[in-house]
């Protein structure tokens, strides 16, 4: 933990060095970045993923200030929590969450890879094949998509012109991962955070547009434009479907492990995510039955 402002901290994160600078070999790791309300039911999926490769991956946790469960000291998750404040859905706040939990993670520069998730997402492959994917990549994995419609187009304010054009207006899941380079100039933006702050309010919401709109304009050629967080929106309304207990199968996994093509590395592939959301507390028992031999696991 820091007492650092946000704005020391932003500025503390940009200023670290980069990696070509440094004297000796670096050991990279994948910072996984979790965003959540606050209990994490999840954990115990999350630590027999972990288990084993400590030294290739970092975690941070940004749950509610109020939160003030702890979690066991023999836990992979003890004292990875970062100085927070309150988060509420569809507003600037979860977009100065996402930076918080950015800019701790870049203080550690052997942090190459930082990927966001949240308390209701699970990992789909082992550490392994996790960390390859990410690491063996040159560029970032965040959605950004030109949607013509209301839910799209019709969220800008042509108030934002002309730093933004509706030409450069793109909507995306909130659920990135981006190497460094890109991790940097997200916190370092403060023209167009600024702009967005002033304009884009509900039924704008920022944390769906702003970050895929900044990579767009800026940095496109550091964006494979898709996202490796599956999400099923299929049943419609603001919130995508969630998973329970009797969801949990083989075959479901395997469908969304498998079920999809997508370029990487400018080949076809079908492994086209890493992990998936939203999963319910009831599907723990079923996925750490299942987890160990389908995804990989040391059981």
């Amino acid at each position: 933990m820091h007492n650092m402002s946000d704005e020391e901290l932003f500025w503390r994160a940009s200023m670290v060095p980069k990696v070509q600078e440094l004297p000796y070999k670096l050991v990279r790791k994948v910072a996984f970045m979790f965003l959540t309300k606050g209990p994490h039911p999840l954990v115990p999926l999350w630590e027999k993923f972990f288990e084993g490769h400590g030294g290739l991956y970092s975690i941070y946790v940004h749950p509610h200030p109020s939160f003030d469960e702890s979690v066991p000291e023999t836990s992979v998750f003890h004292g990875r929590r970062i100085p927070s404040k309150p988060v509420y859905w569809g507003t600037a706040s979860m977009i100065d969450a996402e930076r918080r939990l950015l800019a701790n993670a870049l203080l550690d520069f052997s942090n190459q890879r930082f990927v966001l998730l949240s308390e209701s997402c699970i990992p789909l492959f082992n550490f392994t094949t996790t960390y390859n994917y990410l690491m063996a990549s040159n560029l970032s994995f965040l959605g950004s998509f030109d949607d013509p419609r209301k839910p799209g187009r019709g969220r800008y304010n042509p108030q934002m012109w002309p730093a933004i054009n509706i030409s450069d207006w793109r909507k995306g899941s909130q659920w990135f991962e981006v190497h460094r380079e890109l991790a940097v100039q997200i916190i370092s933006d403060r023209k167009y955070y600024t702009i967005f702050g002033e304009y884009c309010h509900p039924p704008c919401y920022m944390d769906e547009h702003y970050i895929p709109t900044l990579v767009n304009m800026l940095y496109v050629k550091m964006n494979s434009n898709r996202s490796i967080t599956w999400v099923d929106w299929s049943r419609g309304g603001p919130h995508p479907s969630k998973f329970g207990w009797g969801d949990i199968t083989d075959e479901f996994l395997n469908k969304i492990r498998y079920g999809s093509d997508c370029i990487y590395n400018g080949n076809t592939t079908n492994i086209c995510f890493l992990f998936a959301r939203k999963f319910l507390p009831t599907a723990l028992e079923p996925l750490l039955r299942i987890a160990p031999l389908l995804l990989g696991f040391d059981p």
